[in-house]
């Protein structure tokens, strides 16, 4: 198909048609969760689960794509499946305004082939990795804080997130600063990480 052969030699035509049976949860869908939903747009994904319960403010315009002067107070997965339907029509997107929480978790998480830690603190990245864990289905986890970032693939079983922030006390990734290039960056390298799970 014309609009994917762009991906191809990186990718193969049987790979991009195995993108197209896929299914993604992306947790979080301000700077991170923004890119990786129009990253998973453009390949060609079947099928996207938004979540994230927070709205647009006047601190997200600096680097979150879907975040504009005229949409601040609106919801933010909203927005991203929006702009997911005008960037590929042929994806279904299933857009949750909640919170994840344990008791929610396992039942909106399952029947993904792949779950996306795009949130911004500890406790719910912890959260998520337990339910991912619980459901046999990868992770991928990104975080980022002033000029650093980082990406983890964390497979059923191994528990990363939860080694990775043993004792960890919770410091705002506002504390470092958010600039775009470093949000856009770390979400390119989650969704290539999750091409090569996929």
């Amino acid at each position: 198909m014309e609009r994917y052969s762009r991906n191809e030699q990186a990718l193969s035509p049987e790979e991009n048609l195995a993108l197209k049976e896929k299914s993604v949860a992306i947790v979080g869908l301000g700077g991170l969760g923004g890119y990786a939903a129009e990253f998973f747009a453009r390949l060609g994904v079947r099928r996207m689960t938004l979540i994230d319960h927070d709205v647009f403010d006047p601190t997200n315009l600096n680097r979150q794509l879907n975040s504009y002067p005229d949409n601040l107070g609106q919801s933010k997965v909203q927005a991203a499946r929006e702009r997911i339907n005008r960037v590929n029509p042929d994806i279904t997107v299933n857009a949750l305004s909640l919170s994840l929480e344990e008791t929610n978790a396992a039942e909106i998480l399952a029947g993904h082939d792949l779950i996306m830690d795009c949130l911004d603190n500890i406790p719910a990245r912890l959260l998520l990795e337990k339910a991912a864990d619980q459901l046999a289905t990868p992770l991928i986890h990104g975080a980022i804080g002033g000029w650093y970032g980082q990406v983890s693939v964390v497979l059923p079983g191994a528990r990363t997130l939860s080694k990775l922030y043993h004792n960890q006390h919770e410091t705002p990734s506002a504390y470092w600063g958010n600039p775009v290039f470093i949000v856009s960056a770390v979400a390119s390298i989650q969704v290539a990480e999750a091409v090569k799970v996929l």
